[in-house]
């Protein structure tokens, strides 16, 4: 009996803890400019009520970049100077991320393509090529398939709709065993409330061949931005989504503008599914990057720029 109320307590215990843990992180203050690019300043744009972070520079043809899951505009920091020189650029914090406000919604694939159409539409921006990771990737797939008058060419490099969102589990073995308890009641949010800065850094090495690609300050800032109220808890809602961006892969016959797949070699995708979604993509370009993950935009940011350059000139 002593052995059970042991373990019972031991199971338990994390609980209020995790609790206390929580309420004891500091939120993380707003940044006025970029440390990457001092000169670009964040600005704040209202999308159906959510204040929405974003960054405009450069001048030419439009470009939307687009970022992964849990990160934040930031994470195109290598490639924003290069394409600034050629292109008007726009980056945005997805809602519920880095600094753009944190309903307390359902953050399910139409949270996010409302949130990216409503951002054009608020700022008129038209004959956009968006530019997309990760989940940004199929976002501006989602666009393109609903035949969003603003959107002109989408580049999505390493989508992420296959596996029934299950793409991040192949990442590392750290990974899949913290994702996988994500959706246990009790068990998932006690670990996301007692997150620590070391795991989330395993998970990100998962996504890049070179871990020297990440840089350490973007790390620590989008770590940080994790103690933002509602962060975590809109996360995991996120997380619970998942599958249904594999779902929303079946409108991608739909699209009638041009567009480029670029997979890393090393994406957490395999090369069936990469396959699969160029075959359901009518006259769809398709491309890889070698030596690269599924952060491609940090770890061959020189390769993603090339690409990009040479399918819009085209």
């Amino acid at each position: 009996m002593s052995t059970l109320i042991t373990t019972g307590l031991a199971l338990v215990a994390p609980v209020p803890v995790s609790y206390l843990v929580e309420a004891l992180r500091q939120e993380p203050k707003r940044p006025l400019n970029t440390e990457w690019a001092p000169n670009i300043a964040y600005q704040y744009v209202d999308v159906d009520g959510d204040n929405i972070r974003y960054i405009k520079t450069g001048s030419g043809p439009v470009l939307l970049l687009l970022h992964t899951l849990r990160t934040q505009l930031d994470m195109w920091q290598k490639v924003i100077p290069e394409l600034s020189k050629s292109y008007t650029v726009y980056a945005m914090d997805h809602i519920g991320h880095g600094f753009s406000d944190i309903p307390q919604i359902d953050y399910t694939p139409e949270v996010f393509r409302n949130s990216v159409a409503g951002f054009m539409d608020v700022l008129d921006i038209n004959n956009v090529t968006v530019i997309g990771e990760s989940i940004g990737g199929s976002l501006g797939l989602i666009l393109a398939s609903e035949s969003n008058k603003r959107v002109s060419k989408v580049i999505a490099i390493n989508p992420y709709d296959y596996d029934q969102g299950k793409g991040i589990h192949r990442s590392s073995l750290i990974a899949k065993v913290l994702f996988s308890i994500s959706n246990v009641p009790i068990f998932g949010a006690t670990f996301w409330r007692l997150r620590a800065y070391p795991i989330f850094l395993q998970i990100m090495f998962g996504g890049v061949v070179n871990n020297k690609s990440l840089p350490k300050k973007l790390m620590h800032d989008i770590n940080n931005v994790g103690n933002r109220k509602g962060h975590y808890q809109a996360f995991m809602s996120l997380i619970e989504n998942f599958p249904k961006w594999e779902q929303a892969r079946q409108t991608y016959r739909n699209i009638n503008v041009p567009i480029l797949l670029l997979y890393a070699e090393h994406d957490w995708s395999t090369t069936k599914e990469r396959a699969e979604v160029h075959a359901l993509i009518p006259n769809a370009q398709i491309q890889t990057i070698q030596s690269s993950g599924h952060f491609a935009s940090l770890d061959a940011s020189e390769n993603v720029v090339n690409s990009v350059i040479d399918f819009i000139s085209d």
